[in-house]
């Protein structure tokens, strides 16, 4: 998998810029004061930095950001970028800041004079998670990354605590690497494996084959499959941090590639259904990241791992099929499958584990994206506490999600002439009618949040911590909200 960058932290050495080759970062605040370190950089470049703060284009920097000088005079240096930001600055901020120093890095060597500057460690997550790059498929040589340097203040308190957000960090990486990777290679035998390979970090892990899936009467998900050489499976993921407290439960649909079966989607753009698993990929590397950082909590992440293809045994529009809870559904449409995917695998995650609370994640459907494009995920919850717990998780860690209404007017949107349910409510709250579908395979006790993340597992352009690709969206907010509600 792609690897964060090397990032150590070190004690401030005064004399260290001056003879750095690669590229070196200083900071100083949006009214120009400087410490100590920036302070001997401006001196070896005979005054450039003070130049620059008493200038208007200082004035045009905005917080978190930089101004690059190109081979500064005094240094051996190649770059030098001044970052502004505050003494204190928010975690946003920070990340921010870090994101900066990637863009300004490349691949080339980088030393931070960071002084005294709070939240280095959320700096240093900015800094990795920007730098990621998806390189796995291209032949031609890639440069070697230079590594980067934090001189700071107590750098070996900075470091232990930026350990747990490097553990964030290749959480991140991991469900990027799942979520940009082609089809052919990304199968659901590949995706199984790269799971299994977590029992390396404490995880247990256990693959449930098609017998098995069929003996326990699943139905939903195997209906989805059948269509494909590709064989489904279930794969069980456990981390047992914490003490004999019912575990959380994290529920993955992943499709890992989406033609809309039967019911084919539109060629033009199809490629992009090389990220149906982003659910799967979310839950992977949030349970990388417990494993990593030893989280004192009890998790269960299951994955539904499937492909949807139109093949001679596809299913088809109209078939009727019966769900692990004992429902029959009827197919309208086989490009409505990651909510019969994750039917039962839902059901199966409540009777095994009988969870303390459960959240699942699926690119679901596109009506999310129409209501609310890129920038929020859709959050539908059966429980107040436990919704608004998760949705401050989001807004602390800076990732979008907006909650969407459910409600039993609805439910008659989904009624079949010839079983149970329909496993679509038509264009009208295409968003909500799924959600009220996947509420069915809810038990009444068990708290739940389904997180529609169509519009945010990937983006056509560059986000603030993520270059264009997949984002990992949901990795940092479901750690936070495993971190403040479940760690003992």
């Amino acid at each position: 998998m792609t690897t964060p960058i090397a990032i150590s932290f070190v004690e401030t050495a005064l004399d260290a810029p001056r003879d750095f080759e690669g590229k070196i970062a200083v900071f100083a605040t949006g009214d120009g004061k400087i410490d100590i370190g920036t302070r001997r950089v401006n001196r070896l470049t005979k005054g450039a930095v003070a130049r620059l703060l008493e200038s208007d284009r200082w004035g045009k920097v905005k917080e978190g950001e930089g101004f690059t000088m190109g081979f500064p005079a005094g240094l051996l240096a190649n770059a030098l970028l001044v970052v502004k930001l505050p003494r204190r600055p928010s975690v946003e901020m920070a990340r921010k800041a870090g994101a900066s120093l990637a863009k300004f890095k490349g691949d080339d060597p980088l030393l931070v004079t960071a002084g005294n500057i709070t939240r280095i460690d959320q700096m240093a997550l900015g800094l990795a998670l920007r730098a990621y790059s998806f390189t796995a498929h291209k032949t031609a040589d890639q440069p070697a990354q230079g590594a980067a340097t934090i001189m700071c203040s107590r750098s070996d308190e900075v470091s232990a605590a930026a350990k747990p957000a490097m553990a964030l960090a290749d959480g991140v990486f991991f469900t990027r690497d799942l979520v940009n990777a082609p089809a052919n290679i990304l199968t659901t035998e590949d995706f199984a494996a790269r799971l299994s390979d977590m029992r390396d970090l404490g995880l247990e892990v256990e693959v449930l084959e098609e017998k098995e899936l069929a003996k326990l009467g699943m139905g939903a998900l195997l209906g989805v499959g059948q269509g494909s050489d590709a064989p489904s499976k279930v794969v069980v993921m456990t981390w047992n941090g914490g003490e004999k407290e019912a575990p959380l439960a994290l529920v993955g649909k992943g499709v890992v590639f989406d033609t809309g079966g039967i019911s084919l989607k539109p060629a033009a753009g199809m490629e992009d259904m090389t990220m149906d698993m982003g659910g799967a990929g979310v839950v992977s590397g949030v349970m990388r990241t417990l494993a990593l950082r030893k989280a004192k909590a009890n998790v269960v992440g299951l994955v539904g791992l499937v492909e949807n293809m139109p093949g001679s045994n596809a299913q088809r529009p109209g078939d009727v099929v019966t769900s692990m809870k004992g429902d029959t559904i009827e197919v309208i449409n086989t490009d409505a499958e990651g909510r019969l995917v994750l039917a039962d695998v839902m059901w199966y995650a409540q009777d095994r584990f009988a969870p303390s609370g459960m959240v699942d994640l699926a690119t679901l459907t596109g009506a999310i994206v129409v209501g609310l494009g890129h920038e929020n995920a859709g959050v539908f919850s059966n429980e107040d506490v436990f919704c608004n717990a998760f949705l401050k998780a989001a807004r602390a860690e800076g990732e979008g999600a907006w909650r969407m209404p459910l409600g039993a007017g609805y439910d008659k949107l989904l009624k079949s002439p010839v079983a149970d349910m329909q496993n679509i409510g038509g264009r009208p709250a295409g968003a909500i009618t799924a959600a009220q579908f996947l509420q069915r395979f809810v038990k009444d006790e068990i708290p739940w949040i389904h997180l529609d993340i169509a519009g945010v597992a990937a983006s056509k352009s560059d986000r603030v911590l993520a270059p264009k690709g997949a984002t990992g969206w949901g990795v940092l907010a479901l750690d936070r909200l495993i971190r403040d509600n479940y760690e003992s």
